[in-house]
């Protein structure tokens, strides 16, 4: 079942075009893994899919629904439907743990009670192994535990789906893998489809079900993880082996 349907697409800022006639869908359950050289705007790609930047032309759907980027409605009822980790976390610093993962019902559904509130943000801090860290503040935390506090919050109006914008970056290679297997059992466990902005490749390995690959303002390649490492496609092959080959 696709959750996410885009049609010639257009993104960009004021009337330059930095991706031009963008078709692609989104598998739900699944994680896709949007990549590509610097430059080749994948962090414009995700700020119109996460209703930030009006497209220059074409639409998304979300779920079959128009994402309308002129409705504060539309748009309203986007934010309830999606999560978004942040490359930075972006936690607030002056709230504590609890406070931060909590703060999407208190934005979108302040009439809900305090008792199911507290229920909700335990079970997701469970979920991501923070169940004892609710009243600390983000600077007591290590780059990995913000990462995991940030996913909760996220998380915590079970959006339909999940963006992840670079999610290891800043991570040392331990911590990441851990993060990498959180997303995994996420998916799997729970079912919950993710949309990962990456240039980590070993990552991109460990965790993709699919593939976008963004060269020149187009999709260069679009297909099953697996698959595209395989390839024999120079680029592609240039562009995996770049790194793994000086790791061995």
């Amino acid at each position: 079942m696709e959750i996410i349907n885009v049609r010639d697409l257009d993104v960009g800022y004021g009337g330059t075009v930095v991706l031009r006639g963008m078709n692609f869908s989104i598998a739900q359950g699944r994680i896709t893994a949007i990549i590509g050289a610097s430059g080749s705007g994948k962090s414009t790609l995700l700020k119109t899919m996460i209703g930030l930047l009006p497209p220059l032309a074409g639409e998304i759907r979300l779920a079959g629904e128009r994402i309308e980027f002129d409705s504060e409605r539309c748009l309203g009822r986007l934010f309830r439907r999606i999560g978004v980790l942040y490359q930075n976390s972006a936690l607030l610093g002056a709230l504590t743990l609890y406070e931060n993962v909590a703060l999407p019902i208190r934005m979108h559904h302040p009439e809900r009670p305090r008792s199911e509130e507290r229920a909700a943000v335990r079970t997701m801090l469970d979920r991501v192994g923070l169940r004892d860290c609710e009243d600390k503040y983000p600077f007591e935390l290590s780059g990995g535990m913000r990462k995991r506090a940030a996913l909760a919050r996220a998380m915590i109006l079970k959006p339909e789906l999940i963006f992840c914008d670079e999610p290891s970056a800043g991570l040392d290679p331990i911590t990441s893998a851990g993060l990498d297997e959180l997303l995994l059992e996420l998916r799997t466990g729970h079912g919950v489809t993710f949309i990962v902005v990456t240039h980590e490749l070993r990552s991109i390995a460990r965790i993709a079900d699919r593939v976008l690959v963004l060269r020149d303002g187009r999709i260069y390649h679009e297909g099953d993880c697996a698959d595209i490492l395989r390839s024999d496609d120079p680029y592609l092959r240039e562009f995996f082996l770049r790194k793994t080959d000086h790791d061995h």
